[in-house]
């Protein structure tokens, strides 16, 4: 069972360089959550701060009654077992084979046999697809399988929070369509917290229960993935929806010049909501909601065509009922 995490006016700074200030979401327990935003607006630094690797410079983060950035290291060293981390490229030791990798943790944290290291060890790679790869180096696999060995990594201390950095990086979109249904299926089986730090955009508009949005050093939205995607803020419409027109432009933040020329422009209308992604034996997850259910609940109009395909108005993405 996943925990929640209350996040209370987090702020962090490098020196002078302010990352994000008075981030204030709570991320609900035993759902999936997706943290977007443009490069450089401190997605990695988040997760970082989230779980002791950082220090904030002010704000709280609240896990099961207790506030992590107030701990002491060996209280936070505790805590940090609630937590299963996926890295942006696996962060696997590469003169271990697969199976030495995602047995490391065990062998650190635990005092279990190697019979029932062996045990879990399978069960996790069977789970995430890996089974026969166990003796294989991370040199000798593809990109997807060591983001598949280091899933496997994460989940071998059952945790109930698991934060992922970048999935999709280096990832062709077959691929990171095999990944994002891994996770709505394990979601499923082991009912833990998700966050997911993400540029796909299929992913965001598909994967998540709640969606966030990172930029110019606050968070712009956090909420359900129908309140982002029916979205009229600015920012949040032009992310999620991939349109030139808006705030966001090459550099962080569009100058002066550029909003001026774009004013009087009319936005291009909201593409339809996609139907969210199902598991793969079509179970329902607990944190599911019927769709539609958020825009009816507060009288929002979605989109016409919303919720008649699992791909619809992603950008570049083909239309596939069902």
């Amino acid at each position: 069972m996943g925990v929640e995490i209350a996040v209370t006016g987090l702020t962090k700074t490098f020196g002078s360089q302010t990352i994000w200030r008075d981030v204030t979401l709570t991320l609900p327990a035993g759902e999936i959550s997706v943290m977007l935003g443009p490069s450089g607006t401190g997605k990695s630094v988040f997760l970082k701060t989230l779980v002791g690797l950082l220090k904030p410079d002010a704000g709280s983060i609240v896990i099961n009654g207790r506030d992590l950035t107030r701990l002491r290291e060996a209280d936070l060293y505790e805590v940090r077992k609630l937590f299963g981390v996926l890295f942006q490229d696996g962060a696997l030791f590469g003169s271990m084979t697969l199976y030495d990798n995602v047995a490391f943790p065990l062998r650190e944290h635990t005092k279990k046999t190697e019979a029932e290291i062996r045990r879990i060890v399978t069960e996790k790679m069977e789970l995430v697809g890996l089974s026969g790869a166990e003796g294989k180096l991370p040199g000798e696999i593809s990109g997807g399988m060591r983001k598949r060995a280091g899933l496997a990594r994460a989940l071998v201390l059952d945790p109930e929070i698991l934060l992922i950095d970048e999935p999709d990086s280096g990832l062709d979109p077959v691929r990171t369509s095999y990944i994002n249904q891994l996770f709505v299926d394990l979601n499923a089986q082991i009912d833990a917290t998700f966050l997911i730090v993400t540029h796909d955009i299929n992913t965001a508009r598909t994967v998540p229960d709640n969606i966030g949005l990172l930029y110019h050093k606050h968070l712009a939205m956090f909420g359900p993935r129908e309140m982002l995607l029916s979205s009229e803020e600015p920012v949040v419409r032009q992310f999620l929806n991939a349109q030139t027109i808006g705030p966001i432009g090459m550099s962080e933040e569009k100058d002066a010049d550029e909003l001026a020329a774009e004013s009087g422009q009319e936005l291009p209308p909201l593409p339809p909501i996609a139907l969210q992604l199902a598991t793969s034996d079509g179970q329902p997850r607990r944190a599911e909601r019927p769709a539609g259910a958020w825009c009816r609940d507060n009288g929002v109009t979605p989109p016409p065509g919303s919720f008649e395909s699992r791909n619809a108005g992603i950008p570049g993405v083909r239309v596939e009922v069902g």
